[in-house]
Formats: C-alpha cells, structure tokens, sequence
C-alpha cells in the first residue's frame, strides 16, 4: 500500500505540475514578483517609520526626564536653605530614581539608533535589487514575447500551429467530401443511363422509354421529308428546276429566234 500509494501521489504531483506550467505565463509572474518585492520595501521603510517614531519618543521622554532631575535638583537646594532636610533628602532620592531611566532610555535610544541605520542602509540595497530586478524583468518579458511571436509566426508558415492544423483537416475533409459527392453524383447518372436505375420522374419502364425514343425520332424523321416536299413543290410551281430533274439548279438559256438569224 505505501509504495502505490506513493506512486499515485508522484502522478498526480507530476500531472499538476504540468498544468501548472503549462497555465503559467513567465510575463505574468515576473510582474507578481516585482509587486511583492515592492511591497516588501513598503514594509521596510514602515517598519524605519515606526522605530524613528519610538526613538522620538524616547527622545521627547528623555528630555523631559531631565527637566525633572533639574526640578528636583532646585527643589533639593531650596529645602535646605529651609531647614528642611528631610524634603531635600526625598528630592534627591527622586533626582537619582530618575537619573536611572535616563541611563535605560539612553542606551534604548542608541539601540533604536542603530537599528534605524541597518533599516535604512536595508532600504537602499532593497531598492537597489527591486530596481535591477525591473530592468532584467522588462528584458526577459520582451525577450518572450519575441519568441512567443516567432513561434506563432513559424507555426502559422509552416502550418504546424494547432489552430492551422484544424484548418488542414477541416480543409481535407471538405476535399473528402466534395470527391464522394462527385463520385455518387457520376455513379447515379450512370446508372440512370443503363437503365439500373428507375427514374421516378418518368412514366413507363425502360422499354416504354426507349420505345418513345423511337417514336420521337420517326416522328422528326417524318416530318423532315415532309418539309422537304412542300419545298419541292413550291419550285416546281414557281418553274424553277428542282433537285431531281438533273439539271444541278441551274437555268436553261433561251433557244436563238429564225428572225435572229435573218
């Protein structure tokens, strides 16, 4: 069970890689890799952002604690002056309490500090990669789609392109079909001519049509020598010669007159 299990999961890893790789458009992914590049300098200038912010607030902090110790400095000399020991002795307990969180927020200043520098000095080779990372991703999209466009046209030259391909057999087939047609159409005529054939248009069988044949052509027959003998008549009633009496159609010369010859 494990090895066919492991086998059908290689199948199927396999088959969707191929989907997958046949579905991806490098020109696409190129552009969603420079799009989450960007975003990643997004974050890191936010994130510059954000520890400027919290060492300026540290800063403000800062000053503001030393305002006190001053405070409690002139508080602790005026006490003093007052006989007050004791309100001197609370002032200067507060000055060094005080005195410690600048020490702390100093050296947390310092550290923000530094790590502002390494955000920044981040920032700008990020931005450095982003950009040549932009030029070398025109540069391969351009690349593709010349050789996605010689491959169209190469394919659509040389007919090997699926979409040609369909056309091809689309044409053989009609090609196919037009010869059967033809073939059909001369294989009917034929029959129909030897008489295989019955032509439902035409009453009578085979004999009756060839035996109609036969009366048509006697009937033209008949009427031809019929034709012909009005034409005979009418020159012999005109008194020109015809056809039969040997004399080729041509016309007899008068004999010469006695009173000619005196």
């Amino acid at each position: 069970m494990p090895g066919l299990f492991g086998r059908a999961m290689l199948i199927v890893k396999s088959k969707f890689s191929r989907l997958l790789d046949r579905a991806e458009n490098p020109s696409q992914t190129l552009d969603y890799s420079y799009e989450e590049q960007l975003r990643q300098l997004q974050n890191v200038k936010r994130g510059i952002a954000d520890v400027a912010t919290a060492k300026k607030r540290l800063e403000l902090q800062y000053n503001s604690m030393e305002q006190q110790v001053d405070k409690l400095d002139g508080q602790a000399k005026q006490a003093l002056q007052a006989n007050r020991e004791d309100l001197a002795r609370e002032a200067l307990a507060r000055k060094a309490a005080i005195q410690g969180q600048l020490d702390g927020i100093f050296q947390q200043g310092q550290q923000l500090e530094a790590q502002q520098q390494k955000l920044v000095e981040g920032e700008k080779q990020l931005s450095m990669r982003i950009e040549s990372f932009r030029t070398q991703k025109e540069v391969i999209k351009a690349q593709y789609s010349a050789a996605e466009a010689q491959v169209r046209i190469g394919e659509a030259a040389t007919g090997i392109g699926s979409h040609m391909a369909d056309v091809g057999l689309a044409v053989e087939r009609a090609k196919d079909k037009t010869q059967q047609l033809q073939a059909r159409a001369d294989a009917v005529s034929e029959l129909t001519a030897a008489g295989a054939l019955d032509d439902f248009t035409q009453q009578g069988d085979d004999i009756d049509r060839e035996l109609s044949k036969i009366g048509q052509s006697s009937q033209v027959d008949n009427e031809l020598a019929k034709l012909k003998a009005e034409l005979g008549s009418g020159d012999e009633a005109k008194g020109l010669p015809t056809a039969d009496d040997g004399s080729d159609g041509q016309v007899a010369e008068p004999a010469p007159s006695e009173h000619a010859e005196s």
